[in-house]
């Protein structure tokens, strides 16, 4: 079972590199936070915080709009381009199941979006290091900002299966990928902004809004990272939203691995019911 999944995984990889995703996330991840980390120079000295604490507050409002996109982007023909190539059949008719199938896919997917995260953001805080302007504390906030962006790509890595397995052509799943980034990332936000000015101080500001960040993932994320760092003063917004709700923001953490995993048992299911 495991050599099957890791097979799949490493093909995954390989046409990451073949088709140079990689290498394209990589430099959009890097260029993005290299000029944040050097945009974030004024505020490190205002503030008495390290540029690289500064660098990670930022990316964490960054990142929830790149990797999402990036993981959509990886994710959206995983079943249906198999379908369009004619290869899906006959990768099942091998002997691995359904299941090892998506699992070496979400495997090889989120290697490479590790490898982008790893390589795009550490590049930033290499430099800052070396430049002495990044310390202890805030590469331990450098790498907890990486091992949940991973978590928060494996949620739209998920998605993307969900929507490649409802359709049959790249092309629809392309656009349905698109349309859920802007529906989780951008118009949800939107959403629960006009409902708050609506009514700021009415049931929905007490009671509803602190859960409806909680189970969009991309929330979750920034809700979770933003606390961690303390960034109120950084960055406000979130963070500050953070040290008002009725539950630890810790469990925004717990809310993207539950997310996760739902998407990827909803994919599961989808990809069982489908006859190539």
């Amino acid at each position: 079972m495991v050599s099957r999944i890791l097979t799949i995984a490493a093909q995954e990889i390989r046409i990451g590199f073949r088709n140079r995703w990689i290498l394209l996330a990589t430099l959009i991840l890097a260029v993005f936070s290299l000029a944040l980390a050097l945009l974030g120079s004024a505020p490190a000295g205002t503030l008495g915080v390290d540029r690289l604490t500064i660098t990670v507050a930022s990316l964490a409002s960054l990142s929830v709009y790149l990797v999402p996109l990036i993981a959509l982007l990886l994710a959206f023909d995983a079943v249906c381009g198999e379908i369009e190539r004619g290869t899906l059949l006959m990768t099942f008719s091998c002997p691995i199941s359904r299941p090892e199938f998506l699992i070496g896919k979400a495997v090889g997917h989120t290697l490479v979006l590790t490898f982008a995260l790893v390589f795009g953001y550490g590049l930033t805080a290499g430099l800052l290091v070396a430049t002495g302007t990044g310390s202890l504390s805030g590469l331990v906030d450098f790498m907890r900002l990486i091992a949940t962006s991973v978590l928060l790509g494996l949620s739209f890595l998920a998605i993307g299966y969900v929507l490649s397995a409802l359709t049959r052509q790249a092309g629809t799943a392309a656009a349905a990928a698109i349309a859920a980034w802007l529906g989780l990332v951008v118009l949800y936000d939107l959403a629960l902004l006009g409902a708050l000015v609506a009514n700021p101080s009415g049931v929905f500001a007490a009671q509803v809004f602190p859960y409806a960040v909680l189970i969009n993932p991309a929330d979750a994320f920034r809700l979770f990272n933003l606390a961690a760092l303390g960034a109120n003063d950084l960055v406000g917004g979130m963070a500050g939203v953070a040290e008002t709700l009725p539950f630890d923001p810790a469990l925004a953490l717990a809310s993207l691995a539950i997310f996760a995993g739902l998407a990827l048992t909803v994919s599961a299911v989808l990809i069982r019911r489908i006859t190539p």
